[in-house]
């Protein structure tokens, strides 16, 4: 079972996530901003943080920095969620540390495989 932090403004698309994550058998916690996300990821060390793009205080990809400028994380892995579909977002996002990349709206299945691709040690 792996530790996961969903950071989503959308309390519907949030309580979607986290219910498939659940099912899958994964430790699911949640964040409702880019800050509370932030500070969260820093008190739980999940595993995978599961971030959207454009949310109130710090953006997705601001907290995907944050995330991987703090040296004592253990540098989780991060999935970046966004109706954002452009190269330039996508390319955004991966300077960012976003190890990959999630256009909505999305299949359940779609999220949980890459879910999975994320957390298969390579």
């Amino acid at each position: 079972m792996s530790r996961i932090l969903i950071v989503e403004d959308d309390e519907d698309v949030r309580a979607l996530i986290a219910h498939k994550l659940r099912r899958a058998g994964h430790e699911v916690s949640e964040a409702g901003d880019g800050l509370e996300g932030l500070e969260a990821a820093r008190a739980s060390e999940p595993d995978l943080v599961v971030l959207d793009w454009m949310m109130p205080k710090l953006t997705g990809v601001e907290v995907s920095a944050e995330i991987r400028a703090d040296t004592s994380l253990t540098q989780p892995r991060i999935l970046l969620l966004t109706a954002k579909s452009q190269d330039s977002d996508i390319a955004q996002a991966l300077a960012a540390g976003a190890d990959a990349y999630l256009i909505k709206p999305f299949r359940a299945n779609d999220l949980l495989e890459r879910v999975d691709a994320l957390l298969t040690p390579h």
